[in-house]
């Protein structure tokens, strides 16, 4: 897990739901158990900022980091796939992107990498689909020429999906996450809220990467006992499990300064 990464996880699945900010000294003590030192974090935050993710503001607490409107939609939009709390019906119609020309290598590649973040999988060099619209694949194609539509797909649905994502190799790939962590966070009992936190944080870390493996596919496009749902069952069965404690690590990170303060 790099700093970075680690940043994203804290606002998206912490911070977002408390203003989507905090304080940089907030940021190193909710790090700090990961194993990442101040600087580390500064050049991450640094980083974020010049790339448009985080904005600094003046909080209470002091200076502060607070996230984009950009970040927000990344997040809120990565928040529904993770936690599966967006609508899952399906019109069985398809979102298509059809690109007007191939980008070079490096752009494909990045390219490639986004739109499959956003859920789409591709069935050539410069078609896409996914069975919803992203709102921001906009951002992601920004000047380049493609055309967007929507459209019913002239046969089997469930072999277009098999055919645009690789759903053995990911069934198989959830059926490793379970495995690798069971013992991993069954050793965690909560009693030590930093340690809870650090669990809980590498288990979102791990399962946050099934964004880029998975577009979310409705139920009827899946095959049958999809390993998927059991591994989504034991992902949340240990984030609710650890939720007590990693709530009363996260009030003393961001709390601790103005409990200093008050004092002084």
């Amino acid at each position: 897990m790099r700093a970075r990464s680690a940043l994203f996880d804290v606002f998206g699945g912490y911070l977002r739901g408390r203003g989507g900010s905090a304080t940089i000294a907030a940021l190193v003590r909710l790090l700090e158990p990961l194993g990442f030192g101040a600087p580390a974090i500064r050049t991450a935050v640094s980083r974020m900022v010049r790339q448009g993710w985080l904005t600094p503001v003046r909080l209470t607490e002091g200076a502060g980091y607070a996230l984009t409107s950009r970040a927000e939609r990344r997040l809120d939009e990565a928040a529904a796939r993770i936690y599966r709390t967006g609508s899952s019906t399906w019109d069985h119609r398809w979102h298509v992107v059809v690109l007007e020309g191939v980008p070079a290598r490096g752009d494909r590649d990045r390219l490639a990498s986004s739109l499959r973040l956003l859920g789409y999988g591709p069935l050539g060099v410069a078609t896409w689909v996914s069975p919803r619209p992203s709102p921001e694949l906009a951002d992601v194609l920004e000047d380049l020429p493609a055309r967007v539509f929507h459209g019913a797909h002239d046969g089997s649905d469930a072999d277009l999906a098999a055919r645009a994502w690789d759903l053995d190799g990911l069934g198989a790939q959830y059926r490793g996450f379970v495995a690798e962590w069971t013992p991993v966070v069954s050793a965690v009992d909560g009693a030590d809220p930093a340690q809870a936190f650090a669990a809980s944080q590498r288990l979102l870390h791990a399962w946050r990467k099934f964004l880029f493996r998975d577009p979310g596919l409705p139920t009827e496009l899946l095959p049958a006992d999809w390993p998927g749902a059991a591994a989504a069952a034991f992902f949340d069965e240990h984030t609710a499990r650890l939720a007590p404690a990693v709530t009363e690590f996260l009030d003393d990170c961001l709390n601790r300064g103005g409990k200093q303060r008050s004092t002084a």
